[in-house]
């Protein structure tokens, strides 16, 4: 999806309610985004997203990991890995202190708007089937529920999952055209 070895350059688009920047994670956001992801997404479950684990998942070309932040500080992340045909939500975590001012609805937008730029036929995400919040924010994105896995999360706790699809498996793809100056 994109070269890790472009090295920090990275776009920012603005976000809804706190136009906070959005851009692309670097290798020195590992620490912080795998603490995040210990505190506000694995709480309960042990701790599977380490610094290393999410380091390597920002270089991965197949992978893309999105952050917004309130300088310096990191406000939330997302993370989506793509395949083929498609693609998976792997990690979403608003800190606290600034959920529920879009920031999440943000990241999720830009991704599906990625994955559907890249052909993606679908978009995937778990979550934890207690977590009421984040599914009606999957909801109000156009997932759907697809299953419910009981123990999913280390036999603890139930997952949902969720689907959304971004075109017809049968559709053809549009010929892709490079740009032109003159906007035709």
């Amino acid at each position: 999806m994109r070269d890790p070895s472009a090295g920090l350059a990275v776009a920012e688009w603005p976000m809804a309610s706190r136009e906070l920047p959005m851009g692309f994670a670097s290798a020195s956001d590992a620490h912080a985004l795998a603490e995040m992801s210990r505190d506000l997404i694995e709480a309960g479950l042990g701790w599977e997203y380490r610094s290393a684990r999410i380091a390597r998942m920002i270089g991965d070309p197949d992978t893309v990991a999105l952050v917004a932040r309130d300088d310096p500080r990191v406000a939330g992340f997302a993370v989506m890995t793509f395949g083929d045909e498609r693609a998976h939500l792997v990690l979403l975590a608003v800190r606290a202190g600034h959920q529920r001012q879009g920031i999440a609805r943000s990241l999720l937008a830009w991704l599906a708007d990625s994955a559907q730029t890249a052909g993606m036929v679908s978009m995937h995400v778990e979550l934890r089937a207690s977590n009421a919040a984040a599914f009606a924010l999957y909801q109000s994105a156009g997932f759907v529920e697809t299953l419910r896995v009981p123990g999913y999360y280390r036999g603890r706790e139930a997952a949902v999952r969720m689907l959304r699809l971004l075109r017809s498996p049968c559709d053809a793809l549009p010929t892709w055209r490079p740009p032109s100056f003159d906007r035709r």
